[in-house]
């Protein structure tokens, strides 16, 4: 299959070179050029502009940062749907509002182009081994059509309903781990300042209820004070407000991801936005006195 991929950040890149270890033909593009070089070097071929990109392809992929970014990227002026023929698939798989992504996907069915939403979790770790978790609104045939794209990038490919639903699931996956971030930074500060064996902490809780991904992946980080990217403070921030905001309109209170959004804010606004998102351990170890 021709496949476009359209942003190849930390997680686009490595997410675009398991399509292409997948056999697809892969055309790529990025406003950074010299994020395309890995995978040039591994076969892929540039593309001058979205719109460029979009001629060649049946699948059109874009992992991008915000909604303003694939509002582009899609609409704007060298945007795909300028160069997608009808029938063209485009897969989005970045974290954007969910009435943006229905808008989207409104005006690019005017041309006859197809839409579906698949936003993914996993971090960077997951990206790179191609065991992301996808999960993917729109029509049904559209999802069976890039089902092999999709398993070339995650081990958990689920359709979740219409176009938009993608994104209101990821949503709540951001509310969820935005809790269980905060709660792994809250224990391992009490066990570093209980003088605790903290591997060996590690090794007890993980086996039990309290186990999670988080725990496993980021908790050395917590420990350590040290915060590797993996995915950004600030995107998850930006996340976890579309998730608010959608809670807002649907009189749903979240009283935990608005105190982690605010947590958030105070780590961004000391400069360590760009840091992994289990930097917001920094807050519990300083309010302790560790730090």
């Amino acid at each position: 299959m021709k496949v476009a991929f359209i942003g190849l950040g930390t997680m686009g890149g490595p997410m675009a070179l398991n399509i292409m270890k997948a056999g697809h033909d892969l055309i790529i593009y990025n406003r950074t050029a010299g994020k395309e070089e890995l995978l040039t070097a591994q076969g892929a071929q540039r593309a001058a502009s979205p719109t460029d990109a979009a001629r060649k392809a049946e699948v059109i992929v874009t992992c991008l940062s915000d909604t303003p970014d694939v509002e582009d990227v899609v609409l704007g002026a060298d945007g795909i749907i300028h160069g997608a023929q009808p029938g063209t698939i485009v897969v989005d798989m970045s974290t954007i509002s969910p009435e943006a992504t229905r808008r989207i996907a409104q005006a690019v069915g005017q041309k006859g182009i197809r839409m579906v939403d698949a936003p993914v979790s996993g971090g960077s770790e997951g990206a790179q081994r191609g065991t992301l978790a996808i999960m993917v609104g729109g029509n049904p045939e559209d999802v069976e059509k890039v089902l092999p794209v999709l398993q070339s990038m995650g081990t958990s490919v689920t359709h979740v309903g219409p176009i938009g639903a993608g994104q209101l699931t990821k949503a709540i996956n951001q509310i969820i781990i935005a809790g269980v971030y905060f709660s792994v930074a809250e224990g391992m500060v009490l066990g570093i300042k209980a003088g605790l064996d903290m591997e060996k902490v590690l090794q007890a809780v993980s086996h039990g209820a309290a186990g999670s991904w988080v725990l496993t992946n980021r908790s050395r980080n917590m420990i350590d004070n040290s915060y590797p990217l993996g995915f950004r403070v600030r995107l998850h921030q930006k996340d976890l407000r579309i998730a608010l905001e959608t809670a807002r309109k649907l009189g749903v209170t979240l009283p935990v991801a608005a105190l982690v959004d605010q947590i958030e804010n105070g780590i961004i606004a000391r400069g360590y936005g760009d840091e992994d998102v289990s930097a917001m351990a920094r807050s519990i170890r300083e309010q302790s006195g560790i730090d």
